[in-house]
């Protein structure tokens, strides 16, 4: 029987997300604009800033996304519209960087994994925070997820990198007092 030892190569873990309100309301605005009444989700990017294990989600766009309803193995994300769309945010704040990516789940999905590796060309640690725009309990309907990469070795292998989501984190903090809802 192989012995698999495994570590954590990642930077330093993600302990807290903060969303900020007009992020929630801009993913659900554009829900309502592009899926209403259908069973597919949307896509977007998260935009802020990262720091000692706090990233803070202050702003976001939707980016254009398909995947097949029949085999969700195919989907399409367009990457020229993200990178033209973050070129234009970044002259408006030049603090904010790409810090992961959202969608309108309910829950994870198969292709997730596929989607965050794909964000892995943005930022070292993406988060991926999923939004359940149509809740049936109260409260935030968020959660927030990182992955997590693991070198493993056996005694038949050379070490091979593994990457696995989901690391569930903390989904919710009101950014400041004056931000909180109603």
């Amino acid at each position: 029987m192989d012995v698999i030892k495994t570590q954590q190569i990642s930077p330093r873990p993600i302990e807290k997300v903060i969303v900020h309100p007009l992020v929630l309301l801009s993913i659900v605005d554009n829900y309502n604009r592009v899926a209403k009444d259908t069973r597919k989700r949307v896509i977007g990017v998260l935009l802020g800033t990262s720091f000692k294990g706090t990233v803070d989600v202050t702003n976001s766009y939707a980016v254009p996304f398909e995947e097949d309803e029949k085999d969700p193995s195919i989907w399409f994300l367009d990457p020229n519209y993200h990178e033209s769309m973050f070129s234009m945010f970044k002259r408006i704040n030049a603090k904010e960087h790409v810090v992961g990516w959202y969608s309108t789940g309910p829950k994870l999905r198969e292709n997730d994994l596929d989607i965050h590796r794909l964000f892995h060309n943005y930022v070292p640690n993406p988060v991926l925070v999923i939004i359940d725009v149509q809740p049936k309990e109260l409260g935030i309907p968020t959660k927030a997820y990182y992955d997590v990469e693991e070198v493993k070795e056996n005694a038949t292998q050379k070490s091979q990198k593994d990457i696995t989501l989901v690391v569930k984190i903390t989904p919710f903090s009101p950014a400041n007092s004056s931000e909180t809802l109603a």
